[in-house]
Parts: C-alpha cells; structure tokens; sequence
C-alpha cells in the first residue's frame, strides 16, 4: 500500500505542486464507509430515518472541512419534496376466499375494486419468469385494465424491487398524479403476486386502496471556491441512499448498501479533504446524491439548480470497494469514449501503476444509469467511476452487500488515483471536450 501511495505522489509532482504531499488515509476511509454503512442507517432509504442520519453525517463531514455551501445557499443541504402515490390497504379473494398475495398496482389510478369481468379486464397468467416484463411497460399502449397473476417463482432476480419502483413512482407535485398526460393511458396494470396459483378458471376479487403522500429529499452539497476560475465547475458526486429494508435472509433485512454507494460517498468526502486547502484555479463542488436508487432525483434537482456550460468535468464514483475485473490499481470509465475525460484522466497517472480503463460493460448501459446522466445529456463530460464486477456481484443490491465484502485498500488507491488524475482539470490547464447534448 505505502509503495502504491508514494507512486501516486509521484505522479502528482508532475501535474500540480500543491497537491503532492497529500495522502488518502486508510483509516478515514474505513471510518466513514463504515458508519455510513452501519446497520444504524438503517440502509438508507430515501424519506427515512436512516436516510436523514446519513444526510446529516455527510453534512457534519463537510463543516468540519469549512467547506462553502453552494452559491445563493446558507445551506449544505438541498431539501426538496416529492409526491408519489402509496398503498394504504390491498386484499385478493380467490373463488370466495382470500389469499395471501402482495399487489403492485402501475399507473395513477387511485382505488382498485376489480372483479373477474373478461370484458372490462384482461387477465394475464405469467408461466414464465420473462413474460411479466412486458406488461411493466406496456401502460402507454393498454386499451383496457390488466390484472397480472403471478407466484413468487415467476419474478427474475430484482423483478420485486422494480415492481415496488414502479408502483411507488414519485412525481413534482400532486396535481401530477391527478392530471392524466396526453401521452399517458388512464388504464393500469395490477400484477398479483401470491404463493397459491389462479388460474382462468377461478373467479377472482382484487381490491387496493392508495393515497398521495409528499416524501421530502435531500442532498448535501458543498464546495471550495476556485481562485482564479471562480464560475468553472468541477463536480465530484457519489448516490448516499440505498434499499432500505428488505425481506429477511438468515435474520438480516437491512440492506446496507457498502459498496452501492457508501464507497463513492466516502470518496467524496476524502476528495473534499484532499483538496482543502489547496486554492485550486477552478472551483470544486461536493455533492452526495439522494435517490439515485429511485431513478436519479437527486441528481435531476441538482443538475437544474447549475448552468451546465459553466461545469466543466463531473466525476461520478459509484461502487469502487472491490477489485475491478482488471485487477488492482485500477478503475473503469463509463462513456470514456463520449469525451477526453479518461484521457486526461490516465495522462495525469503517467509513472504509477494505476490505469483507468473503458467501460467493461457496454451491455448494462451504466453510463445512464447512474447519477452523471443528467448532466451528461446537457453536454457536460460527466463520467461515472466505478470497478464493480456488475454481471456477476452476488451482493449487488442485498442484504450482504456489507462492509465485510470491501477491500478498503483498494478503495483508498482508487480516491487517490481520482484525486491525482484529476490535477489538471481541477487547475484549469485540461477542460475535457464536451459530451455530445442530447437534451436542452
């Protein structure tokens, strides 16, 4: 490890003076990653307690640094509130009887009382696992209600959790909810997921009731102002939240989300602390990201609260506490293709034995999957960093996915190989080309 640290410092002597004597700290690491991945943050659901925990350690974090808040803020923290629709009650008789089943209602409609009727509803029985897929987004084409029957063997890995996203879809405001679109339908999906089988010979009964509850969100976001590039910006940004509670495996519910995200959080702190201090030319902001595991909220507010051409690079870092697919002393780049970004990146690492490489993993789709995307399609080069092992990590969003499953030195390598790479841009001698806009 002290080898590896002393050829990061090296590396450093040749792209900014300032920055060469400063080390990432193992122990900080640890320190952080675990308290923000300890079963007191209760796995950091959006809305919840733990979730606010979080919040608050991060922005504790940030006033022990006396970072600045962001400009036109007294704050670190960016509340902001949302409106979904949550089920209150749900129940499904079969042929007289009620069973027990779990209903997933997808679409705006507020109360369900439906009953067997071929003319009104049309019934789908899933018989294979990949056949529910299509009925998740189908809503926009549906000419009438469809009622999804299902027994827990047909739902894929993480079906469950995407069933929960959609049903729990957060939108601005509650007239939303109210109002149908003209791209929308005014039908729904209702998928039934039950242990005892209904056939199309069964006379069923599906009722569920939903109200409109605003859940507040928050970010936390801070920055160092630069000294001679004040209004250029340099975004290092990680995704605090995580699952929450999930159902029980071997007496443990609590999905502590080490690695997805309090790896990248932790780096963003310890990239806050590197920097500190050092009057960079440009100036830097901070940012942990809530609701990211819900479809990038967080990010979405914050990306509308900056001028896009004013932020010049955005590193992203999500899931960096195992070994990457190409070994130790290294990391890949999500769209390292879209812009010069990794270029730079791994110009400024000439003479250690850190590489970033191109994403391994173009089929998943990760460069709009995590929080760099919002900006990314306003044409800011905003990458995602990331060495996780995605086709086929056995604790990605799990119970298991602990702290006991990190390699904290390689974590500390990674920040540090961030913090160094990122020299040049944080000093204002590299501006990465931009990444092709796609939305105004």
């Amino acid at each position: 490890m002290k080898k590896r640290l002393l050829l990061f410092i090296a590396s450093a002597l040749t792209v900014g003076h300032s920055y060469a004597q400063k080390v990432i700290k193992e122990k900080d690491v640890t320190r952080i990653v675990s308290t923000l991945a300890s079963d007191d943050m209760m796995g950091r659901k959006p809305g919840t307690t733990g979730a606010l925990k979080a919040a608050q350690f991060i922005n504790d974090e940030f006033a022990k640094l006396n970072l600045l808040p962001l400009p036109g803020t007294m704050s670190y923290k960016q509340e902001f509130k949302k409106a979904r629709l949550i089920q209150r009650s749900a129940s499904v008789d079969v042929n007289g009887k009620q069973i027990e089943a779990t209903v997933y209602v997808l679409g705006k409609e507020r109360n369900i009382d439906w009953g067997k009727d071929t003319a009104t509803y049309q019934e789908v029985y899933i018989q294979q696992p990949k056949e529910l897929r299509k009925w998740l987004y189908a809503n926009s084409k549906l000419q009438r209600n469809v009622v999804v029957f299902m027994t827990p063997a047909m739902l894929e890995d993480h079906m469950e959790e995407r069933l929960q996203y959609i049903t729990q879809r957060y939108y601005d405001t509650p007239q939303e909810i109210e109002n149908i679109e003209p791209m929308e339908t005014p039908y729904s999906v209702t998928v039934v997921v039950s242990k005892e089988a209904v056939s199309a010979a069964d006379n069923w009964t599906v009722k569920a009731y939903r109200g409109i509850e605003s859940v507040s969100f928050t970010n936390v976001a801070a920055m160092i102002q630069g000294s001679s590039k004040p209004d250029e910006y340099v975004v290092f940004s990680s995704h605090y939240d995580h699952l929450g509670i999930l159902p029980a495996v071997a007496g443990d519910s609590i999905a502590n989300g080490a690695d997805d995200d309090a790896s990248g959080t932790t780096a963003v702190i310890e990239l806050a602390n590197y920097f500190k201090g050092t009057k960079p030319q440009r100036s830097l902001i901070f940012v942990a990201f809530t609701a990211e595991e819900m479809g990038g909220y967080g990010s979405q507010y914050f990306s509308r609260k900056l001028d896009p051409k004013k932020v010049v690079a955005m590193f992203n870092i999500e899931m960096i506490g195992k070994e990457s697919k190409f070994g130790k002393n290294s990391a890949f780049i999500t769209g390292f293709e879209r812009s010069d970004f990794g270029t730079i990146l791994q110009r400024n690492l000439n003479g250690s034995t850190f590489h970033f490489y191109p994403d391994p993993y173009p089929e998943q789709n990760l460069f709009y999957r995590s929080d760099n995307a919002t900006l990314a399609r306003l044409g800011v080069p905003a990458h995602t960093i990331s060495t996780t092992q995605i086709d086929k990590d056995e604790f990605y969003h799990t119970v298991k996915d602990e702290i006991s499953t990190l390699d904290m030195s390689n974590i500390t390598s990674i920040i540090q190989a961030i913090a160094t790479s990122s020299a040049t841009i944080v000093n204002g001698t590299d501006t990465p080309t931009r990444i092709k806009q796609t939305q105004e």
